[in-house]
């Protein structure tokens, strides 16, 4: 589904990917999460000033480091949406779909990526930017990329700056029918909660 290229094989060995398909209607109003939010509260023991110190959040933040990003300025997206649930006790209401990922992503805090699988062309590569290219995000604002990022492309281009931003035309409408989950692992982190964060997407969208 997703090749690693060599030359990211070869700098970063550490890389995993937890990946699965599913097949899924999009809907605005679809599940009501809620009740998994109030599970995850009844169990936290974050609080805002210990969160860079759990094991998870530090390997993400080590790597972060490693790859020439500050994440004191570009936080880890779990980190983000744990800061954000414990300053008000809400996560993004986008689509059932998109919700799933994020509570996934808050209950195991693993940086979870969402694809809608029919806009993509050919082959997904994990692999290096090329100077030039182009990144259209999430929010539709245009990037010319720099050499040497790690990037998700498809032979149309770039679909995702790993591990923290997604593009604009590979997101989640409520047209979308094939989703591609994927979870991000780093040096750190065990593979096995990585696999569990990309499950607990589709646990959640089955329920």
């Amino acid at each position: 589904m997703i090749k690693i290229d060599r030359g990211v094989k070869e700098k970063y060995p550490e890389l995993y990917l937890g990946i699965r398909v599913i097949v899924a209607e999009v809907r605005e109003k679809g599940y009501d999460y809620y009740k998994e939010i109030e599970k995850f509260k009844e169990r936290i023991k974050f609080n805002l000033e210990n969160i860079k110190d759990h094991p998870t959040i530090r390997a993400l933040r080590d790597f972060y480091w490693k790859i020439g990003l500050d994440p004191t300025k570009i936080r880890p997206s779990s980190e983000a949406l744990l800061r954000r649930f414990l300053r008000d006790n809400t996560i993004p209401r986008i689509n059932n779909v998109v919700d799933a990922g994020n509570i996934a992503s808050l209950e195991t805090l693993i940086p979870i990526g969402l694809y809608d699988l029919v806009k993509t062309k050919g082959e997904i590569n994990l692999r290096f930017s090329k100077e030039g290219e182009e990144f259209l995000d999430i929010s539709g604002k245009s990037k010319i990329l720099k050499d040497g990022l790690i990037v998700l492309a498809d032979e149309e281009g770039v679909i995702h700056l790993f591990p923290h931003r997604d593009s604009m035309r590979t997101r989640i409408t409520k047209d979308t029918k094939r989703i591609l989950i994927v979870a991000c692992g780093v040096r750190g982190i065990d593979n096995s909660l990585v696999d569990k964060a990309a499950y607990r997407v589709i646990e959640l969208l089955k329920s």
